[in-house]
């Protein structure tokens, strides 16, 4: 029956995304901690993760479509709307869950997403102002040659004084 399917198809994509929530845990502690030179592993793992749930989303939205038809619906039925629909009293609860719980861990990776981008945007202006306190004159102001000046010292007071 192609509703046990969908259940199953659910079940899998609630666990991909237990996966990406822990790898972007992963991430995090890895920002926070400094250690940032493994940082392109734990992205590669975020995106492989990524890819996994793609494919069960899809897997999710062709059986959702199966269960639509069968239950004369829409084949781009929501799953809300397959809950409402069950004929079945333990199906509709089964649905209502499922709902329930994706968009609890959506919620909750859309949090990890947004602190590691802050995170990730510290890290960078971080080092950009490190880089730029090891190259002064690169920074600096330019002469009447068009040169960067070499002094390092106020530009807004005298130093005659």
């Amino acid at each position: 029956m192609a509703i046990h399917e969908l259940s199953a198809l659910l079940w899998r994509e609630r666990e991909l995304l237990d996966v990406l929530t822990f790898k972007l845990e992963e991430e995090q502690l890895l920002l926070t901690s400094g250690k940032s030179r493994w940082l392109p592993h734990g992205t590669k793992e975020v995106e492989q993760v990524l890819g996994h749930l793609s494919e069960a989303s899809l897997a999710r939205t062709i059986e959702a479509a199966v269960v639509a038809e069968t239950w004369g619906l829409p084949t781009d039925a929501t799953l809300s709307e397959l809950a409402a629909a069950a004929p079945e009293g333990a199906w509709a609860e089964v649905l209502t869950a499922h709902l329930t719980a994706l968009t609890r861990q959506t919620a909750l990776i859309k949090e990890l997403r947004d602190a590691n981008e802050q995170y990730l945007r510290s890290a960078v202006r971080s080092t950009q102002e490190s880089l730029a306190d090891l190259r002064p004159a690169a920074a600096g102001t330019y002469d009447a040659q068009g040169k960067t000046g070499d002094s390092a010292g106020s530009r807004i007071f005298d130093q005659r004084f």
